[in-house]
């Protein structure tokens, strides 16, 4: 069975085409698939002029997570065995793809992680308030699901289709990551983390929008939706 990549894209027009370039050196026998999560900033264009690629098109925002859901319901009704998410904004490495995929041979996720080796070389810096709330939502996350995460945001990762289709998400916005962990934790999927290199270069600003550039109003967030699922899943 064939393997998947999935990249969500919103309003990434600088690094677009240069990103779906690399992942298809890297992966030339998976299929891509784009999530074009409403974009407005040109992307669009760019994206109907590459070809050998499958495109999913939202007319509005609906937010990462439903990007992510589209691709996963995708990859599980055309019988795919692996699934490779990552972003769109030149901060993960397309060259790893491959890892990724094989190691999801034998486990269910592989997620990649910014902080499990220090060695790994870094371009750039998170934002002090990403890598507070990163920390603070990750340890909160390993409390709820026994995992030993070090980067429950990470983007990049690699599941097996199979396990996916044992779980019931349904969170549309930036929270997804958190009800995956807790509902993969409870469907007793395996999970590995490997160390990618934390890429923040200013190629374009990157924002949450809305209230949620506000840290605070984020952690929040992000907050509200793990205890509405742990609550979910104690009464079902």
């Amino acid at each position: 069975m064939a393997d998947l990549v999935v990249i969500p894209v919103y309003n990434e027009a600088p690094s677009v085409e240069r990103v779906l370039g690399e992942v298809r050196a890297a992966a030339p026998r998976a299929d891509i698939l784009v999530i074009d999560d409403g974009s407005t900033d040109g992307s669009s264009e760019i994206l109907r002029r590459i070809p050998g690629i499958r495109v999913i098109r939202h007319r509005e925002n609906l937010g990462y997570g439903a990007a992510l859901l589209d691709g996963f319901a995708f990859a599980q009704e055309n019988g795919y065995a692996r699934v490779v998410t990552m972003d769109c904004d030149e901060q993960h490495e397309p060259r790893l793809i491959p890892e990724f995929l094989e190691h999801a041979r034998e486990w269910d996720v592989v997620s990649g992680s910014r902080y499990l080796d220090p060695s790994v070389p870094k371009r750039g810096n998170a934002p002090e308030d990403r890598r507070r709330i990163n920390a603070l939502i990750t340890e909160r996350i390993n409390q709820l699901t026994g995992y030993r995460l070090t980067d429950a945001f990470c983007g990049f990762k690699a599941y097996r289709v199979p396990a996916l289709k044992r779980l019931e998400l349904s969170e549309r916005g930036y929270a997804f990551p958190l009800q995956f962990w807790i509902q993969a934790a409870r469907a007793g999927l395996t999970v590995v983390e490997r160390p990618v290199p934390l890429i923040y270069v200013p190629n374009f600003e990157r924002r949450f929008g809305g209230d949620l550039d506000d840290a605070d109003r984020r952690l929040k967030y992000y907050l509200e939706v793990i205890e509405k699922e742990v609550a979910k899943c104690s009464t079902s």
